[in-house]
C-alpha cells in the first residue's frame, strides 16, 4: 500500500502558473506509475497526465498538453504537476493517483490522495 498526499493547491489569477506535488509513503514508490486527475462538483474525476515508474514515458490529455508537465523525483518520493497558463476552466480538485502501468483509465489507479483545490481567478 502507498498512500498518497497532495499539497500546492490555491487560488490564482489566469496566465498564472502554479506547481503540485504529491509525496508518497509507504511501499516503493518507484513501483508506481503515477498520475494526476482533476474534478469539480458534478462532473466525472478527469485524467490529466501520467507518468511511468522511471519518468521517461509521459502522456497527457489534449486539454492539457503544452500547458501542464509531469514530473518525479523517485529519490524524494514526490510525484509533481507543473501548470501554466492557467484558465478559470482548470479550477478543480486535483488528486494524484498511483497505478501499476501508466494510463489514462480512473479505475485503473487503486491509490489516490485526498485532493488539493485549485481556483483561477479570470
Amino acid at each position: 500500500q502507498v498512500q498518497l498526499v497532495e499539497s500546492g493547491g490555491g487560488l490564482v489569477q489566469a496566465g498564472d502558473s502554479l506547481r503540485l506535488s504529491c509525496s508518497a509513503s509507504g511501499r516503493p514508490f518507484n513501483l508506481y506509475a503515477m498520475g494526476w486527475f482533476r474534478q469539480t462538483p458534478g462532473k466525472e474525476r478527469e485524467f490529466l497526465a501520467t507518468i511511468n515508474y522511471s519518468g521517461g514515458t509521459t502522456y497527457y490529455a489534449d486539454s492539457v498538453k503544452g500547458r501542464f508537465t509531469i514530473s518525479r523525483d523517485n529519490a524524494k518520493n514526490t510525484v509533481f504537476l507543473q501548470m501554466n497558463s492557467l484558465k478559470p476552466e482548470d479550477t478543480a480538485d486535483y488528486y494524484c493517483a498511483g497505478a501499476r502501468i501508466a494510463n489514462i483509465t480512473t479505475d485503473q489507479y487503486g491509490h489516490w490522495g485526498q485532493g488539493t483545490q485549485v481556483t483561477v481567478s479570470s
